[in-house]
């Protein structure tokens, strides 16, 4: 290859002027689409997604720019540059002048003649290396001076294999100016030989590419965050659901609570995960067997998502089991659980519904902190229970709870569920209780419980409570919902 510089070697001349504008326009119209494509990128910096996006179109942008200048470059041809630059500093300065602000400055050329001992820079290598144009350029022992101490062995390996072995100069080295910033070089060159084949010099194209490492970087470092990031949200996912499994009852189908000759409750019980978030949510359902031959059933729902959240819930309803067993009545055992999510650490919000049921009197003792009243089916028809007062758990301290009683009959089916199971664009029925003042299908009753009333007279013809828990997701489990929700029913009698 000829050298850059040498006046023995000339340069060969540039290509057509038309074929290297084509491709700068090609280049010009590639870098504003990469352009436009970065404006339109998330400019949130708190989301690696949004960041690793960007960076990416930075990097491309970088790219792009340099090949943009190097075909304008290549186009025109390198400019003039003397052979000492002590000869005439006044033409290398305006010759620097005159390039500076342009992206050209980011590559400059040098030639080292092993003859004489000279060398000739470039303006443009001046300005990457920060150096007086008056000032002569470095011969090859005086430029490892500029290089930071961990590369100058790679520098003086690849410039001793040029010269020795004649092998091309491929590598790059990070540089201190005199102004203290460190740039990194890109050096490119080859030997040139003389008749006899020995080394007469070399020549080197030098390009400064700190601001493409830069994003390169950049890339990097926010691609490994955005994998950190979804490796975390995996471990809490799988976390989530373990600890999820853990509490959440582990019986699947029908269950009998008690089964004593009495008026025994069959249950069944389906969880459904929210299909806009993967992370899982506080929503629960609970039946335990109490002494004495009681029955506790429970939904509730700790506003939020993940591992926090999931062990939050956890803890309520260990709390709400221990205190059920100790014999606490629901509108009492609401009040402590609002106390005890009212002293955690983190500040929380949580729903719930509390039914204690004698099976001996069919009778049913509930309480609830601003949930969805219990659904009451009878003889093909339902209703909303008529709710006592209560506030959401967290809410305010010192919150006291009201507690109502339903005497059941044999054959009746009770619905308890959380407020994601059905959409909220058919109304929330947190408060549906309060709005139709314990009455079905009042004025005042939400589209979203009367859907689930309407599922009354399929309820009837039920053989199981299985069945029933089966009805509720063929009619909500398809459901673009944006929180989880579970559903407990339970029906007494046989």
């Amino acid at each position: 290859m000829s050298p850059h510089l040498s006046a023995d070697h000339p340069a060969a001349q540039p290509p057509q002027r038309g074929t290297v504008d084509a491709l700068i326009s090609q280049t010009r119209r590639l870098r504003g689409g990469v352009d436009a494509v970065r404006r339109e990128a998330p400019a949130d910096g708190e989301d690696p997604q949004g960041r690793w996006q960007r960076a990416l179109c930075n990097l491309a942008l970088h790219q792009l720019s340099d090949l943009d200048e190097h075909l304008a470059q290549l186009r025109d041809g390198p400019p003039p540059v003397s052979a000492h630059p002590a000869a005439a500093p006044a033409a290398r300065a305006a010759s620097a002048a005159s390039w500076r602000g342009s992206l050209l400055s980011r590559v400059g050329s040098a030639e080292w003649n092993l003859l004489t001992d000279e060398a000739s820079w470039s303006g443009e290598l001046y300005q990457i290396l920060g150096r007086d144009p008056a000032a002569p350029p470095l011969t090859l022992d005086e430029l490892p001076s500029l290089v930071l101490d961990e590369d100058r062995p790679m520098l003086t390996a690849m410039v001793t294999d040029c010269l020795i072995d004649a092998k091309p100069i491929d590598g790059e080295f990070r540089v201190v100016r005199p102004d203290g910033g460190v740039r990194t070089v890109h050096m490119m060159g080859e030997p040139v030989l003389d008749a006899d084949g020995s080394t007469a010099s070399m020549w080197a194209v030098l390009r400064d590419v700190s601001e493409l490492r830069r994003s390169q970087r950049s890339v990097s470092e926010t691609c490994d965050s955005l994998q950190h990031e979804r490796h975390f949200a995996q471990t809490e996912h799988r976390l989530a659901v373990e600890l999820q499994e853990a509490v959440l009852p582990p019986w699947r189908g029908s269950l009998r609570f008690p089964d004593r000759g009495e008026q025994p409750l069959e249950l069944a019980a389906h969880y459904l995960p929210s299909s806009t978030s993967a992370l899982i949510g506080g929503d629960w359902y609970d039946a335990l067997e109490l002494p004495g031959g009681e029955t506790l059933l429970s939904v509730g729902d700790l506003t939020g998502h993940g591992v926090a959240v999931t062990s939050g819930m956890a803890m309520l309803l260990g709390a709400l089991r221990g205190m059920a067993v100790a014999g606490t009545q629901p509108g009492q055992l609401m009040s402590w659980l609002n106390q005890l999510l009212d002293a955690t650490v983190q500040p929380a919000l949580g729903s719930a519904v509390c039914c204690r049921y004698r099976p001996k009197t069919r009778t049913l003792s509930w309480a609830q902190a601003g949930h969805p009243a219990p659904l009451l089916f009878r003889n093909g028809t339902g209703r909303a229970l008529a709710a006592p007062d209560g506030v959401l758990l967290g809410a305010t301290s010192g919150a006291v709870y009201g507690q109502a009683e339903e005497t059941l009959d044999d054959g009746d089916l009770l619905l308890l569920h959380t407020d994601g199971l059905v959409p909220r664009r058919w109304g929330s029925p947190r408060s549906s209780a309060a709005e139709s003042g314990g009455e079905a299908g009042s004025g005042g009753a939400t589209a979203a419980v009367q859907r689930l009333l309407d599922l009354a007279p399929r309820f009837e013809g039920a053989r199981t409570a299985q069945d029933c828990v089966r009805m509720v997701v063929e009619e909500f489990g398809e459901t673009e919902r944006e929180d989880d929700a579970c559903v407990l029913i339970a029906r007494v009698g046989s």
